[in-house]
């Protein structure tokens, strides 16, 4: 547990030596407030109306704190692809990785410790939201638990990308190339239930279970079921274990 913390430490350093970390934050940031800022206008807008009106009261997490959250899953599909890309590709590059191997360090320790460290990165843009978050319970009532598997559903999604970014990125030495790659894959996953619709019932059943964002949207509702968490957590494993096999590959090589 150590070794897996000491190098989640050296990426999470390298990651703010470098402009990426406060690129990837400070592109977060502008986009996921200007996301908050154009719904909370609107939600603005819909609650005057519903008390005008008479009509029945808006519910700030239905029509505010979700809607705002799933857009921001966007932002993901750009992002995470700069956090991964770097993690192996550039050790191949500058040719650190041949060190890294014949470190006393094992393959597991090893790519755990870069996954922590990407999920830290990860984790400190989903604080970012927090601010906004904590503006709506000052000002008004929400309610903490979808807030909370919300959160639960976004990490575990974060988890799938990076854990696909990290195989992507063992595969070559450009960060160029494995960022494009990486981007392709997750565009893929995020638009294959859109695919589904034009295929028949089965292929179209096989394909939505498939969709890396159909699994989260239960989580935004405050429900937390097994199946989308078997699937996070399955997709995360694999991920993890084609990074394995390719590290391995590299080690045999070496």
């Amino acid at each position: 547990m150590t070794n897996i913390l000491a190098i989640a430490q050296k990426e999470l350093k390298s990651y703010f030596s470098s402009p990426i970390a406060y690129v990837v934050l400070g592109f977060f940031a502008l986009t996921f407030g200007y996301f908050f800022y154009a719904l909370l206008l609107y939600f603005d807008r819909q609650s005057l109306q519903a008390g005008a009106g008479g009509g029945p009261a808006v519910n700030v997490n239905e029509q505010l704190i979700r809607p705002v959250f799933l857009n921001a899953t966007v932002i993901f599909l750009f992002i995470l692809p700069l956090i991964t890309m770097r993690t192996y590709s550039e050790e191949k590059r500058s040719g650190t990785i041949e060190l890294l191997l014949t470190a006393p360090l094992t393959d597991f320790q090893i790519i755990m410790g870069k996954f922590v460290g990407a999920m830290g990165l990860y984790g400190a843009m989903l604080a970012l939201t927090c601010v906004h978050i904590a503006t709506l319970f000052a000002f008004g009532r929400p309610e903490w638990r979808p807030l909370v598997t919300t959160y639960v559903g976004l990490l575990l999604m974060g988890g799938c990308f990076i854990s696909l970014g990290l195989f992507i990125s063992s595969l070559t030495r450009n960060q160029i190339v494995a960022g494009m790659i990486t981007f392709a894959v997750f565009l893929m996953l995020w638009v294959i239930n859109w695919i589904a619709s034009f295929t028949g019932p089965t292929t179209q059943a096989v394909l939505n279970y498939l969709s890396i964002t159909d699994h989260l949207d239960d989580f935004t509702k405050g429900i937390v079921d097994t199946k989308h968490l078997i699937y996070y957590l399955s997709f995360i494993g694999f991920g993890l274990f084609l990074t394995a096999r390719s590290v391995d590959t590299e080690r045999w090589r070496g």
